[in-house]
């Protein structure tokens, strides 16, 4: 009998386990000096800067100007500190009463708008704790019922319901402001028994129904999903495609395991924590509920220096004017929400560990598969380099797995725009004021006109402010983007995600022994009163707690601020004890920043290390995989392509027309809004295009973007055969021109583009510039006062 390994399966193994070796050092090699260069290059910069600061006040300090007023700027700066001791106390003790009554109101959403409930999930054939709210536009706000409505889906992540609209500068109110009808979808901090994410889905899906229902001359509402909310508006779409209109997807992760190499740190928090097994215990001590505030603490430690310093830092040192927006922020902050063992468990093997959504492997339950290619509906994704959470790579990879190419998302009749932002961090994407005031607002106004978009991928880009405050208006592109552009944002190297289906492999195996050794003791030990208890004493309710009236110690602060703020006399901003003061919380910030980063850089490592090894290689080989996607070459033969192209030579004036702005968008590779909003003017409100309806218009773009994409050349020569007459040809030529703006505006291969229009349909060439006003609403109004 032969043996089982030949010299030359033991040859090959080595070598492959030689290969592994060799990339898992490459790796940590690439993640130790891009940690030590942006350590060594930010905090030697800060450490500078804070030598500076020292020197200079030393200076100061030193000067006969300061040593004649010494005394009295000590004097005035130890009652300013106190004061301000006493009135940051009080602030900490106001929050921890609204703490409380919050939690013995229901935990309402922290929205700054009245509402009314339209939809209560817990009436729903499956109950499940989320609500639908209609927002109420304030007085002197119009609302037009015909307008496409918003949903907005805000995330359950740890916190409670509102951060999208908890500002006049939000998405709530950018969307108020331009008059539509604006629904919120909201959630109680406690699931329904035996709540399911599928369930969930299935009230998000009535929601949109009762919207439709209530608006049946808008078109299909707008989706946008924050965060969590990000993901399930995407599910709701794939496994309803039918029901959703354009959906805006705001620092929503989507491919779990990826990232940058040196950044990044959340990603590994799967594999360095143990998997699903931690957290089925955390959920079992819950009596069946696992608690939010793990989720937050969880966020709070990737920036200790702002959750545990900063952020109370710049309270005690602007006390007297930053009271009222500490006590806004943290009432959502520390409004902690639950979920069943089901929905927490599904969320981490189908997305955090798993990967699966992106990987077209999620089943939101037995039998139902969730495919993102499923999904109609146009898509913007909203994204930063400064967001730890959710980093540009995990918000669009999907996107390289899902698609071959960008042909496939064309021949899809697929409309996907993403946005990068260049420093927001994540909370910022939802409540910066200033994001509100621009993304959020160019968003709102794109909705307008997305769906004139050819299909195709989009960036993006919002440049040259004109106007200042609510009446600043950006001059905005669409770039068409290939997924190589994607996969550039990941220095184009992806090989890392390996280690990670070693994470996904232990964390099920994990997950398996778990349940069968430990889960029956540990749930027969859990009571409802020792899950109740677990939750008060947990450390992150129990240092916000502290400070409530409930403490007997909290007793005099209250009276105490009282006398301080009848005799407050803040110290100069200028004095020489104020300085010192910020340096030295300064200081305390960067060695916590410092200590995150040299933690991260360890965490990195010491991950790679693991799951990095060839053992971890074997271990994980069942689960590393990406989906199969078609040969780019292929797609031209798909049935549904093969059967578009035999349209090229069909058709009559409204095919050709969007024929020719298709052309016009591939000869230049970009769209500008201004030409966006013409070419959506006219397709939806001049015939024959208005009577079209929004899905037959929507149709005929997608057959002529697949016509263009593949028999470029015999599309623009067939326009001949679909415009026989030459006053039918003229007409066409004019609205496209039209459409495309000023002559002088025009780049070089537009203005050769619209040349051979015209010798196409044997037409003179173009010397003048094209016409200003819209030719068929001019046609239409002669023809009404020929009548």
């Amino acid at each position: 009998m032969e043996p089982s390994f030949s010299p030359v399966d033991c040859i090959r193994n080595a070598s492959e386990s030689a290969t592994i070796l060799l990339r898992q050092s490459e790796l940590a090699l690439r993640a130790a000096t891009r940690h030590a260069e942006r350590i060594g290059r930010t905090h030697n910069g800060l450490l500078h800067n804070t030598v500076r600061k020292a020197q200079a006040l030393a200076d100061t300090m030193a000067s006969r100007a300061f040593q004649g007023q010494m005394f009295e700027q000590m004097l005035d700066y130890w009652a300013d500190a106190g004061q301000r001791t006493v009135l940051t106390i009080d602030v900490l003790r106001e929050r921890a009463n609204n703490d409380l009554a919050h939690e013995a109101a229901g935990t309402p959403p922290v929205l700054i708008y009245e509402n009314e409930t339209i939809v209560d999930g817990r009436t729903l054939k499956r109950p499940v704790n989320y609500v639908l709210l209609k927002i109420l536009p304030r007085k002197g706000q119009e609302v037009l019922d015909w307008k496409r409505p918003y949903m907005i889906i805000d995330p359950r992540a740890g916190h409670g319901a509102g951060i999208g609209g908890f500002k006049q500068d939000s998405q709530v109110g950018v969307a108020l402001a331009d008059g539509h009808p604006v629904y919120f979808v909201a959630f109680r901090p406690h699931p329904e028994p035996g709540q399911t994410l599928a369930d969930v889905m299935r009230a998000e899906a009535e929601f949109v129904k009762e919207i439709a229902r209530r608006h049946p001359k808008s078109p299909k509402p707008i989706i946008v999903g924050n965060c969590q909310g990000g993901w399930a508006a995407m599910i709701l779409a794939a496994a309803n495609p039918d029901i959703s209109g354009p959906l805006v997807i705001n620092g929503a992760p989507l491919s779990y395991w990826s990232g940058r190499i040196g950044e990044d740190p959340m990603r590994y928090r799967g594999g360095l924590l143990g998997g699903i097994a931690p957290v089925l215990l955390c959920a079992d001590l819950g009596h069946g509920e696992f608690d939010g505030a793990y989720l937050v603490s969880n966020f709070e430690r990737l920036n200790p220096s702002r959750h545990f310093w900063t952020k109370y830092y710049e309270l005690y040192r602007d006390v007297d004017t930053e009271r009222q927006r500490f006590l806004e922020f943290e009432r959502w902050w520390g409004g902690y929400h639950f979920m069943t063992e089901a929905e927490i468990r599904w969320i981490i093997e189908q997305l955090f560990v798993g990967n699966r959504l992106a990987r077209g492997e999620a089943h939101i339950e037995r039998g139902r598969q969730i495919d993102l290619k499923q999904i109609r509906s146009p898509i913007i994704v909203f994204t930063s380099y400064g967001d730890g959470i959710t980093p540009p790579q995990q918000a669009l990879n999907w996107i390289v797995d899902t698609y071959a190419d960008e042909n496939e998302i064309k021949i899809r009749g697929q409309r996907i725009i993403y946005m990068i932002h260049e420093k927001v961090g994540h909370l910022g994407i939802f409540v910066s004021s200033s994001i509100a005031r621009r993304e959020h607002s160019e968003v709102t106004s794109t909705m307008k006109t997305i769906e004139a978009l050819a299909p195709g991928l989009y960036e993006m880009q919002i440049e040259d402010q004109q106007g200042e405050g609510i009446h600043a208006r950006f001059l905005v592109n669409f770039q068409e983007r290939k997924i190589a552009d994607l996969a550039a944002i990941n220095d184009g190297r992806r090989e890392e995600e390996s280690a990670f289906a070693a994470v996904n492999r232990l964390s099920e195996l994990g997950g398996e022994l778990y349940d069968l050794c430990l889960r029956p003791l540990v749930q027969s030990l859990v009571t409802p009163q020792s899950a109740a208890a677990l939750r008060d004493f947990s450390p992150i309710r129990l240092r916000r707690g502290i400070f409530s009236d409930r403490n007997p110690a909290m007793a005099v602060v209250a009276s105490c601020a009282e006398q301080v703020m009848a005799r407050r006399k803040p110290a100069a901003p200028s004095s020489a004890f104020r300085q010192a003061e910020e340096l030295w919380a300064h200081l305390i910030a960067q060695n916590l920043d410092f200590y995150r980063d040299v933690r991260d850089a360890w965490s990195e490592l010491a991950f790679y290390g693991v799951y990095g090894s060839p053992l971890m290689g074997w271990v994980g080989r069942t689960h590393n995989f990406q989906r199969t996607l078609k040969n780019p070459g292929e797609l031209r033969f798909l049935p549904e392509v093969r059967a578009i192209l035999l349209n090229v030579d069909r058709g009559g004036f409204a095919e050709a027309v969007i024929r020719m702005l298709i052309v016009l968008v591939e000869a230049r590779g970009s769209v500008r809004r201004s030409r966006l909003e013409r070419s959506a003017h006219v397709l939806s409100h001049d015939e024959p295009f208005a009577s079209l309806g929004g899905e037959r218009r929507a149709a005929l773009i997608h057959e002529q973007s697949v016509i263009v994409e593949f028999e470029k050349d015999h599309a623009i020569d067939a326009l001949a055969r679909l415009l026989p007459a030459a006053a039918e040809r003229l007409k066409a030529v004019s609205v496209v021109e039209f459409i495309a703006g000023s002559i002088e505006e025009m780049e070089p291969h537009t203005i050769q583009a619209l040349q051979r229009f015209r010798r196409v349909l044997g037409l003179p060439l173009l010397e003048v510039r094209p016409a200003d006003a819209d030719p068929l609403a001019q046609a239409a109004l002669e023809g009404s006062f020929a009548d």
